[in-house]
């Protein structure tokens, strides 16, 4: 992945992933109170920013961690 890719895809993916997590976890933590989607959109707001930001930390991170077991994995099958 290059170019504009590797800035929109981990902001994206984190945009899905919050907005699933913060859903989930309000309604764990809260029910579904009459303001249940004024709070689960503030909660939205923060979240989505901050798993951004993990998202460009963590993808690489990932990655690398995914080549190295396939590549041991690989290594075991021959």
């Amino acid at each position: 992945m290059d170019g504009k890719a590797r800035i929109i895809f981990p902001i994206l993916m984190a945009g899905v992933m919050a907005f699933l997590m913060t859903a989930l976890i309000t309604w764990l933590n809260l029910g579904f109170p009459p303001n249940y989607m004024a709070l689960w959109l503030k909660a939205f707001a923060v979240a989505w920013p901050a798993a951004a930001v993990a998202a460009f930390i963590a993808i690489p991170l990932a990655r690398r961690a995914t080549a190295a077991i396939v590549a041991f994995l690989d290594r075991k099958a021959s």
